[in-house]
């Protein structure tokens, strides 16, 4: 290794347990578990990654939005049993960790593409700010109960007169430190912010005044195992561990993909799916946190001069030896302050300015705002699962969009082009060209043969000639509608034939023998060799 780039990835390492080690503690506090989850997740993750990820900047660790996610799921199986909260909480992880290894060997690297980056955008800032507030909560020192925003914030402004206001001052005196001290990349913020609040607690004696502490963290790692819980139980959480899979990918793939392009780097999407399974499993397993790999952390380690995976094990190192000498000094936290560490860490993703290009291009406004929008009514959980349903929605909306072209031929060329774009382009006589302008699937295919008919029955064209080249594959839908579009030009004495057919699209044809539809090698070529044919074929004959 370049001794250069070593001493840089120290440098990295040191800074970047700076700010990994009081976000651990912090995201533990959204899941609503101990703070040794948290610290577990950590390692799990600094050191599966390291040693099987592709990625030389990702770093690995518990994040905001898989916490926030987490503490909803436990919330919603264990209905207070703080028993049952670890066990579930182990499950999810584990199922996750489970699932990221399947999508990995299956090759699924593209599985995070199922969330648009609008639904992302806004569920990423509905989520900020249902942890800003939740958090504020800790601040102010009252406890509420409620997961949908609305409710939750009437109850905290109802609870004003029990407002700890010496706990507030403190909460704003530390974020903002964080922010002035973010403006030197070189300085472990967190790190020195976390300090200082354990100095003041212990000078100024904060636990009198009702200021409440992290307390005690007992990092004694059991033998690791599997949850004993009920089939039901596993059953539901397989369902959240697929929403789980589904964020933390995306928001890790997000943050690898950045970096690699960036810095020309060659990235392995399928291996970073095993990575994060196997520091899913192996946190899930010692009662951890889930993991994946978060921006902030990412940027972090590259802003303070990472240059390989080297930065990682330096953190892993500096964590392990703090961990092992000074974890009674860290429960000496006061939460406000570790309260005001998570707001900043999320603050970066609360920015309406990540909308503006969407109003811009008046495009997917509606999805962003409404992914915002379930997030603060329905919850974390519930609204990250809508938001994937609206992701979804969307896709299927815009595959089911039915639009046809009839084609002309421009200048007289070998060129066939839409008559509406291109009015100057001239009929074929005898010959209709049709184009469907959207691949041919379950969800337009009748509607798409169905204009198709329009077009026929309004024309005097003996030969309908359709170009499939936008349906790469055709399901048993899109052959039925096909069929039946055939049968009625048959009996229009119309004759049908294809152009620019895909050769899994032709396989499939063939095989459904189509009753007056002659499938040939010359369904592969140019709409101009199949028009030229269909000339000679059936019009100039007549």
């Amino acid at each position: 290794m370049n001794k250069t780039w070593a001493w840089s990835d120290i440098i990295a390492g040191l800074s970047l347990a700076g700010l990994l080690l009081p976000e651990a503690v912090a995201y533990a506090s959204i899941a609503n578990l101990p703070p040794q989850a948290g610290i577990v997740a950590v390692f799990a993750g600094l050191v599966c990654y390291g040693l099987m990820g592709s990625s030389r900047f990702a770093i690995v660790a518990a994040t905001s939005s898989s916490a926030a996610v987490l503490a909803s799921a436990t919330a919603a199986m264990a209905n207070g049993d703080v028993g049952l909260r670890i066990l579930v909480s182990m499950g999810v992880v584990i199922m996750t960790g489970v699932f990221f290894m399947i999508a990995g060997v299956a090759k699924l690297g593209s599985i995070s593409d199922f969330i648009a980056r609008p639904v992302l955008r806004g569920f990423a800032f509905g989520l900020s700010a249902v942890i800003i507030i939740k958090q504020f909560a800790h601040v102010v020192g009252v406890h509420v109960h409620h997961t949908d925003m609305l409710r939750f914030s009437y109850a905290l402004l109802e609870q004003l007169p029990q407002w700890n206001w010496l706990s507030l001052a403190v909460g704003l005196v530390a974020l903002l430190l964080l922010f002035v001290l973010a403006r030197f990349s070189y300085l472990p913020a967190g790190l020195l912010v976390l300090a200082l609040g354990i100095l003041a607690g212990q000078w100024l004696g904060l636990a009198q005044y009702g200021v409440p502490l992290v307390g005690k963290i007992d990092l004694q790692l059991q033998a690791p195992s599997l949850p004993d819980l009920t089939y039901i139980q596993y059953l539901r959480i397989g369902e959240l561990s697929i929403a789980m899979l589904l964020i933390l990918y995306a928001e890790s793939y997000s943050a690898i993909r950045n970096f690699a392009i960036r810095h020309g780097d060659t990235i392995a999407p399928n291996r970073d799916l095993l990575a994060l399974g196997a520091a899913n499993l192996m946190s899930g397993l010692f009662q951890g946190l889930p993991v994946g790999a978060g921006f902030s952390a990412t940027a972090a380690n590259e802003n303070n001069g990472a240059r390989s995976k080297a930065a990682g094990w330096a953190a892993a190192a500096t964590l392990l030896i703090i961990v092992l000498t000074m974890l009674s000094v860290i429960a000496l936290t006061p939460a406000p302050v570790l309260a005001a560490i998570v707001i900043h860490a999320v603050s970066h993703s609360l920015r309406p300015s990540a909308f503006y290009p969407y109003f811009k291009l008046h495009r997917d406004r509606f999805v962003a705002l409404a992914a915002v929008v379930a997030v603060l009514l329905l919850g974390v959980l519930d609204g990250l699962l809508v938001a994937i349903g609206i992701s979804l929605l969307m896709l299927l909306r815009r595959l089911a969009y039915t639009s046809i072209s009839v084609l002309g031929r421009l200048n007289g060329g070998h060129d066939f082009v839409s008559l509406v774009n291109y009015p100057q382009a001239k009929f074929i006589p005898g010959v209709l060209i049709l184009r469907p302008e959207s691949g041919l699937f379950f969800g337009n295919a009748e509607r798409t043969m169905s204009l198709a008919k329009q077009y026929a029955v309004a024309s005097d064209a003996k030969v309908v000639v359709m170009s499939l080249e936008e349906s790469p594959d055709l399901d048993s839908s899109s052959i039925e509608a096909l069929s039946d579009f055939c049968a009625s030009l048959y009996l229009q004495k119309k004759h049908l034939m294809l152009a620019r057919l895909k050769s899994a699209s032709r396989i499939v044809l063939e095989r459904a023998e189509i009753p007056h539809l002659h499938i040939g090698s010359f369904s592969e070529l140019s709409v101009d060799d199949v028009v030229t044919m269909a000339r000679e074929l059936y019009v100039e004959k007549v």
